[in-house]
């Protein structure tokens, strides 16, 4: 089967996408990064994919102020020019439309860092502190026009520690994230996942064994 011809979308550094671009250097990985747009010239991200080999492009959001769709349309130009099969956000700092939401409905994946449903939005590091939950991770889902809502396909969790802080909570999380979204990909790009009723299927994926915290020895 053909590769899947695939589009990161960044608005920063990009270690998400770095961790996508150094899977698919595998041979077997069936999806093939051709692209990287950021929204924001000068991102550091751009440079990577560049050393990396990996056309990339700037469709600055700014110029076109508070026309979300204007500027969605100049983005999707560019990713049907390029081919583009399926789209990865990797701290893309926009909100979708549902316009563009639904061109790339069911091809269009984003990481968080939470276990959704829970902590959708932003500071889901401080909140889950605060509400003192003993697991806490990340989730790679389909992109719908309700923030943070799609079908989920991957989530991967990690233990809270009681001495725990926004920031070194946020670099355990990280380090799930770096791992489930290559998997994530990978999983869609091979046709591994369907999707009904709302909800991400992958067949018979063997499950992994239970994180329970504190654990009692």
């Amino acid at each position: 089967m053909a590769r899947r011809r695939v589009a990161i979308l960044i608005s920063g550094r990009g270690s998400n996408m770095t961790a996508l671009i150094e899977a698919a250097k595998a041979k077997d990985y069936p999806a093939d990064i051709v692209l990287v747009i950021s929204n924001i010239a000068g991102a550091g991200g751009l440079a990577k994919a560049s050393d990396a080999g990996i056309e990339t492009a700037t469709v600055e959001s700014k110029p076109f102020g508070k026309d979300r769709e204007a500027f969605e349309r100049k983005l999707n130009e560019t990713l049907v020019a390029h081919n583009i099969e399926l789209v990865c956000l990797a701290g893309f700092l926009r909100l979708l439309t549902p316009w563009f939401v639904k061109q790339w409905e069911g091809r269009m994946l984003n990481i968080h860092p939470a276990l959704l449903p829970s902590y959708r939005g932003l500071h889901t590091h401080e909140r889950a502190l605060a509400d003192g939950v003993k697991i806490h991770g990340a989730t790679v889902h389909f992109v719908v026009p309700e923030m943070d809502s799609g079908p989920i396909v991957m989530q991967g969790a990690v233990a809270v520690h009681d001495d725990d802080t926004p920031d070194t909570l946020s670099v355990r999380v990280l380090g799930v994230e770096h791992r489930i979204y290559p998997d994530a990909l990978r999983l869609v790009a091979s046709g591994s996942t369907r999707l009904e009723n709302g909800l991400c299927k992958t067949g018979n994926a063997a499950p992994a064994a239970a994180l329970i915290v504190p654990a009692i020895t």
